[in-house]
């Protein structure tokens, strides 16, 4: 397959080659965004090296990582180091072997590849000190799915400071980058679209598996209804790769964050813990991989963060996997959902919400873009929540733009099977009287929906602006 997306991302690769010095670059992201490649792409001109770490097991040893290191040297080189035991020599091998000529090296899942040598990266970063870098024309590329993990060992690593050139953390591709899996299917609806898009979200791999000749719902059924399909299993996969002998905790924390938003004492207490113990720690190793969102609100009247914040899941996978695919798991291995219908799962219209919610809010930029408001003069941006209390009732604003122009863009995001109706009025002028702001901010409501609307509510004029679905699709 072609290809697609990451125009920012290659430009900043490629810029480094511009340098008259050896680049030392970290790559990391959600498992399956398209870390590998990324580089793949970048280097598709160059000498290209790449090594990849073992998935940790039970039995997997620093023996067996060196070993999994080597074989994939053999396949790299014509000459190869006699002695595997140790790190020195394998590392120092291929920056021997590499130091005359434009290339780039990737090291990728590396904290598998070190995780059983504690030495592993104070070897690789001497080496990079006194081999690698002698060589002016070579990237060495450090990727790994396990973010936290190269947060706390590489970038905030002593060792490593003031070492790396560029530091990339690869978010899902937008909408208009999704859209161009469909380029050649300009007849497919945007509700179409929508419903794959509402269970991969932006996730290249994902939606690398799309069949654009079956329908949405076929193409949901073989990839998350089949015991073959990529996302039948795929669930696991992550948790155990990315947080081993602690996954049941994180799966626990992803699974109170399915129904809806919440804060850090209501996870706390939804799982029975302190909320001032190390429940902080997991939903940063969360955010970092890219599986939930931090959303903070702000004081309308000065634009200042407020301390008040909810945890969003803010991966399409996961909520559905949890929702439908764990529940019907034995029934899925037995082939009940081979005749099933999909759209007759409880609670389906309000899970598509979230779904919907969670594709614009990723692709707020595009939004922007439409409302033809410059990111400069953007206060805060984001979830909008106003806490209850004896002096105002409380609001939640599903996407609130505050500018420097004391406007504010009131965002309702809404999901429809059907055409929006005129009643949509009533609810959002109930919201905006809520929101306390002062009296010199002008609200300007706008709808963000996804299936058509009713053509009472279009003469209405109440809506500043109107966002279909498909404009975010073709928004670049």
């Amino acid at each position: 397959m072609n290809f697609i997306g990451r125009k920012n991302e290659l430009s900043k690769l490629t810029n480094t080659f511009k340098k008259n010095s050896a680049s030392l670059i970290v790559l990391k992201g959600r498992r399956r965004i398209g870390k590998s490649r990324l580089a793949e792409e970048f280097a598709k001109n160059h000498k290209f090296y790449p090594f990849t770490g073992l998935p940790p097991t039970q039995e997997t040893t620093a023996q067996s990582q060196r070993d999994a290191f080597l074989k994939q040297i053999q396949k790299n080189f014509t000459t190869f180091p006699k002695n595997n035991n140790d790190w020195w020599d394998l590392l120092w091998f291929v920056a021997e072997n590499t130091k005359n000529e434009r290339v780039v090296i990737l090291l990728d899942e590396i904290s598998w590849m070190g995780s059983k040598d504690p030495d592993f990266l104070g070897k690789l970063k001497t080496v990079w000190d006194n081999y690698f870098k002698q060589n002016p024309k070579l990237i060495l590329i450090l990727c790994g799915s396990i973010s936290s993990w190269i947060e706390e060992n590489i970038l905030s690593s002593t060792g490593f400071m003031g070492r790396i050139s560029l530091t990339l953390t690869l978010p899902e591709l937008s909408l208009s980058d999704c859209n161009k899996f469909w380029d050649n299917h300009s007849t497919l609806s945007t509700y179409e679209k929508f419903k794959i898009l509402a269970i991969t979200g932006g996730i290249p791999r994902y939606l690398e598996e799309i069949k654009t000749y079956l329908s949405a719902e076929e193409n949901i059924r073989q990839l998350c209804f089949e015991k073959s399909g990529i996302l039948f299993n795929e669930f696991d996969q992550i948790f155990s790769d990315l947080f081993s002998s602690r996954s049941n905790l994180y799966k626990k924390i992803v699974t109170c964050l399915g129904d809806s938003s919440a804060d850090r004492n209501q996870i706390a207490k939804e799982l029975d813990r302190e909320a001032s113990g190390h429940i902080s720690d997991y939903l940063d190793d969360l955010t970092k991989a890219g599986f939930i969102s931090r959303d903070f609100s702000w004081r309308i009247k000065d634009g200042k963060t407020s301390k008040l914040s909810h945890f969003r899941l803010s991966d399409n996978y996961l909520r559905f996997y949890l929702k439908y695919i764990e529940p019907n798991k034995r029934k899925i291995e037995s082939g009940i959902f081979e005749e099933k219908s999909l759209i007759n799962f409880p609670g389906y219209n309000t899970i598509m919400s979230l779904q919907f919610e969670n594709l614009v809010l990723n692709n707020r930029r595009s939004i922007h873009k439409l409302l033809n408001i410059w990111p400069d003069d953007i206060i805060s941006d984001g979830t909008y929540f106003q806490r209850k209390t004896e002096r105002q009732p409380g609001c939640q604003i599903d996407y609130l733009i505050q500018t420097k122009f004391n406007c504010l863009y009131v965002c309702e995001i809404k999901f429809s099977k059907y055409e929006i109706k005129k009643d949509i009025i009533k609810d959002m002028s109930e919201k905006i009287t809520r929101l306390k702001r002062p009296r010199s901010f002008s609200c300007r409501p706008i709808l963000i929906h996804v299936n058509g609307i009713h053509e009472e509510l279009e003469d209405s004029d109440y809506f500043a602006k109107i966002i279909q679905f498909d404009q975010l699709l073709n928004c670049e």
